[in-house]
Order: C-alpha cells, then structure tokens, then sequence
C-alpha cells in the first residue's frame, strides 16, 4: 500500500469521527514513540526531583518508583485501548467526549488541558537546576545566601530552594526555554518532530551509558538499597509509608504524560495500530531505564557521598551522584544530555498543550475557538495556540518570583491536574466497561477481560495519588498556609473557572467548526 493511500485511508477514518484532515499527517511510529517518551523524560523528571526522593526515603525509595510505575501501568493500558478506538487530536478530551456526556468532557479538557499548560514552565524550571551546575556561568544572578558547603542557590536540594538567586533565574532560563519551545511549535510538526527524535535518541544513548558506568562502579550490593531507609522514616512520624508517599513525588513527576503519544494521533500514519503501542513502550522504557539508574547509582556513588545510612545522596541526588562517579569531566558531559532531554521534554509538553487547545477549539470549546483553531498554510499547525500557551507559561513562571517554593508548587500542580484529567477518563470508561464496551470485533489494541480490573485498578490508584499530592505538608511545601495549601487553592481555582466559563459562556455552543467539518 503507497504512502499516500494509507494517509488517504486515515483522512478517511477522521472523517467518520466528524473532521477533515487539516494537520500534516508525517509522524512515523518512532516519532510517536518519541512524543510519549520525551514527554516522560527520565533524565528531566529524575535529575529535577531525584534529591527529594532520597532526601525523604533514602535509598530504599526505590520501592515508591515500582508502585507508581505499576499505578500508571494500569492507567497506560486503559488510554492504549482507548487510542485505538478513536485517534483523534487531544487524547484525553476526546476519548472523555466519545464516552461521557458533553459537560463532562468539556470539564475533563479544561483540567487537562491546564494539566498541559502548568508542565510547560514546571519542565522549564529545570535548566535552573541543571545548567548552574554544568558552570557557574549560567547563574545569571548572583547567589546572597552561602554555606560552608557553599552557595545554596547552586545546590539542586530541594530545601535549599529559598535563596531568591535560585528563583530569579529560574525565571531568566524557564523564559528562554519557553521562547524557544514555542518558536519551534508554531514553525511546524516536521521541525518539532525532527528535533524531538534526535533528542529522544540522545537521551536513550545517554542513560544507557550512564547506566553501564554506573554498573561498572557499583560496590554496595542491591539488597543494601532496597532496605536502607537513611533513618528518614523519624521525620514521619516513625512511618516509613509515610516517608515513601513524599519521596514517590519523583516517579509520580517522571511517570505521566504517556498519553502525548495519542494527541498527536492525526498527524501519526496508521495510528490505530501506531498510537496504543507508542504509549505503552514510552512508560515502560522510562520507567526500566529509570529504574536501574537509581538502582545502579545508589551502588556506585561513594562512601563519602553516600554518607551516614545513605542520607548523604539526598543532598544532591543524580547530579550529584553522576559526577561522583563520572568524575567533573565525564559528570559534566552527560549533564549537557540531560540539557537536551530538558529541551525536547518541554518542547514536548508544549507539543501537546497546542493538541489539546487545538482539539478544543475545533469543537467550538473555548472562547475565540475559530481563531484558536485556524490551522497555518504553509506549517500545518495551530500557531496561535502555540503562542498563546507560551505567552501563558511564562506568566505562569513569574509566581517563581513571589513564592520560594513555586518551584515545587508549580511541578505538583501540573500532576495534580493531570490526574484529575485522566480520572476524568477512567471513571466513565469503567461505566462504558461495565455496559458492555467495546462493543463489535475489530483488531484495535484490547485488554479483553482484564479491562474492568485494570480500570478499577487505575481509579483506586488516581484518587489515592491525588490526596496525597494535594495534602498540605509543610515540610514539603513551605511553612506559611498559602504555600501548603497553594496545590489544592489552584485545583479549586482551575476547577470554578471551568464551571463557570462552561456554564456561563459555552455550554450551548459546543459543535465542531464548519471549517473542520467533514
């Protein structure tokens, strides 16, 4: 079959859902691979947060990255079958719309596409967290506070967060990582894509080989990992749950945005067959490589690194693990790969971002939706949604100004929404299981009878995550009240807005464009 009859065949598929063809159909199956995985970004998700996993359950936090990895397994699996059944841009707005009612969906879409839009500058904070250590060049700012480990605004600790420097420039790189990220979206899917997989590539080279030489310097056995707890479990009250709950924030940052293999459906050729796979190789390739970097780097880092019971590890997690073991030269070229993973990681979540706005503007959902939905001539993509969510972001990165803790606010908001997004997927679809669905025999991707377990599974598993990401710790989130209650205010906050934009102004108004109509 040529290339072009099978996009014909495509175009043909969209139409049954209501649309015309209007983004470029170019992505292979690697690049929507790449999408799902650059979004996950191991090296981005684990060099950002690692020092707050060991830092609250020492070593041993490795349990916390198996439960989430099986956690989001269960989701994974409900949105490969769910992508098979309608590839349509948007993923979980549309797969919300093609099994819930209209209120529902439009709510579903709103959180997620907030969801999207928070993850932009969350992922835009790290180049702060990495190029300063690379060469004090990139801090910008001059540091005011110092210890006699010395200057805290360089140390990618989290407690040490609240020198101002650190936070003014985090606003310097986050913008211009922002402007470059939406330049390249608003240029076209081609030039996104192209710098996506080669980025993906890098990244997958990169922790493959940080991986084995990790390997190679290991001297402390695995068993000594999964039991050393470093004594955190005395700041929980003697629970080492409890400890795990705040440590697993890494793997719960690190393991979502799979789905982004699915916005980009209708730019993917045969996405039916294309999509439910990319989703699921994207988890479970971060989270194996992710999985035997902390197992293997916990091994190798030193004594002297490692400290007393493995606390010494949570004072600068991965990064400083990498160039202990690699040494300032060899620590310092794989940081430069963890540069390029931060780049195509945002670069992705903007990629996205612009789906799920896109995909809600073809539909008459938002407000100025035939202007949001006008789809460039010559790059084939919305370029005003690609601006528009970049213009956001950078809003979004002042708050880094006002609040020291912004940095942890801002990365727990965006997986906060996002799980709300998908348990506004999976509640519904459990509803549609139950009923019957999928209905009809067909060679899409199937879970056949295990669908209703792992869709209760995934549920359980959403609602869980979700208290324990909204409760107000003020170790974790700051010791003022707005700053431990500043998660759930901007939950409550995304949520009143939804009801009252849908309710007040959209409501009657949902209908796919004339100009995207099939």
């Amino acid at each position: 079959m040529s290339l072009h009859h099978a996009h014909h065949n495509d175009s043909k598929d969209l139409a049954a859902f209501g649309y015309q063809q209007s983004l470029e159909r170019s992505l292979g199956s690697f690049s929507s691979f790449a999408a799902g995985f650059s979004y996950l970004s191991i090296l981005t998700g684990m060099f950002q947060t690692s020092g707050i996993g060991f830092a609250n359950g020492g070593p041993a936090f490795i349990w916390a990255w198996i439960a989430v990895f099986f956690g989001q397994l269960m989701v994974a699996l409900q949105f490969a079958e769910l992508a098979g059944h309608y590839p349509l841009a948007g993923s979980v707005y549309q797969w919300s719309k093609q099994i819930a009612g209209k209120a529902w969906a439009w709510q579903t879409g709103w959180m997620y596409l907030a969801a999207q839009i928070v993850t932009i500058p969350a992922v835009a904070l790290g180049w702060q967290v990495i190029l300063p250590q690379i060469s004090t060049r990139f801090q910008l700012i001059k540091c005011t506070v110092s210890t006699a480990a010395g200057s805290t605004c360089l140390d990618p600790n989290f407690p040490l967060f609240d020198d101002p420097a650190f936070a003014q420039n985090a606003l310097i790189l986050g913008l211009a990582l922002v402007a470059l990220t939406t330049l390249v979206n608003a240029l076209g899917v081609r030039l996104m894509a192209l710098i996506n997989n080669v980025g993906v590539a890098v990244e997958l080279i990169g922790a493959a080989i940080l991986a084995v030489l990790l390997l190679w310097h290991a001297h402390r056995s695995p068993l000594t990992v999964f039991t050393d707890t470093a004594g955190t479990e005395v700041a929980h009250g003697g629970s080492y749950f409890l400890a795990l709950l705040v440590a697993g924030y890494m793997g719960l940052y690190v393991m979502y945005g799979f789905d982004a293999a699915g916005s980009l459906a209708e730019e993917t050729a045969n996405p039916r067959k294309t999509a439910p796979m990319a989703v699921l190789r994207a988890l479970v390739a971060s989270a194996g490589m992710g999985f035997v970097i902390l197992l293997f780097g916990s091994m190798a880092a030193s004594d002297t690194l490692y400290g007393v019971g493995g606390a010494g590890i949570g004072l600068g997690g991965l990064t400083a693990i990498t160039k202990d073991v690699l040494g300032a030269t060899g620590g310092t070229i794989f940081l430069w790969m963890v540069v390029v993973a931060i780049t195509v990681c945002c670069l992705a979540s903007h990629a996205a971002a612009v789906r799920i706005m896109f995909a809600m503007a073809r539909d008459n959902n938002l407000p100025g939706s035939s202007k949001l939905a006008r789809v460039s001539g010559s790059a084939k993509v919305p370029v005003l949604p690609a601006v528009l969510i970049g213009a956001i972001s950078a809003v979004i990165l002042l708050f880094n100004l006002v609040n020291p803790h912004a940095f942890t606010i801002v990365i727990s908001c965006g997986i906060l929404f996002m799980y709300l997004a998908y348990l506004g997927v999976n509640l519904p679809l459990l509803r549609q299981r139950l009923a019957g669905w999928p209905n009809g025999a067909h060679d899409y991707f199937r879970l056949g009878r295990s669908g209703i377990v792992t869709n209760g599974l995934a549920i359980v598993w959403g609602l869980a995550m979700t208290v324990n990401l909204a409760w107000p710790r003020a170790d974790f989130y700051g010791p003022l009240w707005y700053q431990q209650y500043g998660v759930i205010t901007a939950t409550v906050g995304v949520l009143v807005a939804g009801f009252v934009v849908y309710y007040g102004y959209q409501k009657n108004r949902m209908g796919v464009l004339t100009e995207h109509r099939a």
